[in-house]
């Protein structure tokens, strides 16, 4: 197996489409993906989200999604990894932890302060890796998400 690693451009939709499902149905929540083909395209050609694709061969084998945001308290952009999806063939194979590095180098290149990301309570296999890797859970902080009809009533 031979594996190459690089940005995801528009032209990549469809594969992120179909990694973002697989991680979806892995969290057994495929029915909530909304994302179309065409959503993506129109994301990734804006620049509103970017991503690693890993790829082997032709098939795409793992992804990073991500997008820069901004902490008012450390007055700097940050990186916020949206997703994070290896297949499961794949896996132990180290490739997660490249993908996570090669963010990592990308937040120190751009002068972030911190790079961030959400882990589902019951992902545990998940929480010892990240720990492994020198991150912290940010105790205190729960995640608050407006969306669907609530969103459309507050915003109208």
């Amino acid at each position: 197996m031979s594996i190459s690693i690089r940005a995801a451009t528009a032209d990549d939709a469809g594969h992120v489409l179909a990694l973002v499902k697989a991680l979806a149905e892995y969290e057994k929540e495929l029915d909530k993906v909304k994302m179309t083909e065409a959503g993506a395209r129109e994301a990734l050609a804006a620049g509103y989200v970017r991503a690693l694709l890993a790829f082997d061969g032709e098939r795409a084998v793992a992804m990073a999604l991500y997008f820069f945001n901004f902490s008012s308290w450390t007055g700097k952009r940050g990186l916020f990894l949206e997703d994070l999806f290896v297949a499961p063939e794949v896996r132990g194979q180290g490739l997660g932890l490249t993908l996570l590095k090669r963010l990592a180098g990308m937040a120190v290149a751009e002068n972030c302060g911190r790079m961030e990301w959400n882990v589902l309570d019951w992902n545990v296999s998940a929480k010892g890796f990240y720990e492994m890797l020198g991150a912290r859970h940010a105790t205190g902080w729960e995640t608050w998400r407006l969306e669907g009809e609530a969103l459309q009533t507050l915003g109208s």
